[in-house]
């Protein structure tokens, strides 16, 4: 049996772990922004950032215990790798921004489930802690919500407006790869989650993102794009992956769901940019698909924030926590 503050200490470690690659990636964001004012929000949010790194560091020295010397390893590498992908796209602001949206929902729901178990192991500071920086955490992406137009804009600065037909062709086959690399995590999940109510959320969610990625395609071809196109997008998003998070941390239903979340919102921050691109290049049917995949993608996200609390129970379970 682990005793549960045990377990508190290394949810802390893993909160430490997570701010590490936020300090590494805001560090940088502001020069790849391409518009001063998200590189105003990227630099103050690094303030912000470095403030909850040293919290949390406090608590888990309060407690006797160290960072995780490994893991904030990774997750530093994993931040400035992103980084390196990022500068590699035509559409630097557009990827950034979509990433930092979906990374704040990462931490957000980290401090939900810290949150919790400091709740139930009875430790009030600890809970405030975590209870103060999620709302920070999501004001910050409350923040970069407001931004997606100019995101859009500077991207399109960037690569030329020349041709927005072929720019919309090339965010239907970015929002398809992303769709197929949900499809690969949501196959995944319902053995990793070992609960009921959240087998039902991810099998529900599936269903809608492989009718998404159907979407997505059809559309595509519809616009002239072919299989190149879908090849090159798989490609491009190779790059973007979430393997040195669970390298890093346990599978446990309680990460598979925070990872979930948070895939969630680089699904919404992709689409929320695919529409407003499709409205630049006057194409209202792709807006409309777009708009219509929002509003699933952001009720799965519901769905899968309203499962948290079983997440954590299963998550205790699984590992034998003595409540």
């Amino acid at each position: 049996m682990t005793d549960i503050h045990e377990q508190l200490t290394k949810y802390l470690t893993d909160a430490h772990s997570i701010e590490e690659q936020a300090l590494a990636q805001l560090r940088t964001a502001p020069d790849l922004a391409g518009d001063p004012e998200i590189a105003r929000v990227f630099r103050e949010h690094l303030t912000e950032t470095d403030g909850h790194e040293r919290r949390v560091w406090l608590a888990l020295n309060a407690r006797g215990a160290e960072p995780s010397t490994v893991k904030d390893t990774v997750m530093r590498i994993g931040g400035k790798g992103f980084l390196l992908f990022a500068r590699l796209q035509p559409d630097t602001p557009g990827k950034l921004m979509a990433h930092s949206y979906s990374y704040e929902a990462l931490e957000i729901a980290s401090y939900e489930l810290l949150q919790r178990v400091a709740e139930r192991a009875g430790e009030t500071e600890i809970a405030e802690l975590a209870s103060e920086i999620r709302d920070q955490e999501r004001a910050m992406q409350e923040r970069l919500a407001a931004f997606f137009d100019r995101a859009v804009d500077a991207s399109l600065e960037a690569i030329g407006r020349d041709d927005l037909r072929e720019q919309l062709r090339k965010y239907l086959a970015d929002a398809h790869a992303i769709e197929e690399q949900a499809i690969a995590l949501l196959e995944r999940a319902p053995e990793a989650s070992k609960e009921a109510q959240l087998i039902a959320i991810y099998e529900e969610h599936l269903v809608e993102t492989r009718e998404h990625a159907e979407l997505d395609e059809a559309r595509l071809k519809a616009l002239g794009g072919d299989p190149s196109t879908l090849k090159d997008a798989a490609l491009r998003l190779g790059a973007l992956q979430w393997a040195a998070f669970f390298r890093a941390h346990p599978d446990t239903p309680g990460k598979l769901a925070a990872f979930a979340y948070a895939f969630e919102h680089l699904e919404i921050g992709g689409y929320e940019q695919l529409k407003r691109v499709a409205e630049r290049a006057g194409d209202e049917q792709t807006a409309r698909i777009a708009e219509q995949i929002l509003v699933q993608e952001r009720a799965a996200a519901e769905r899968i924030a309203s499962g948290f609390d079983a997440a954590l129970a299963a998550s205790l379970e699984e590992q034998e926590v003595n409540r």
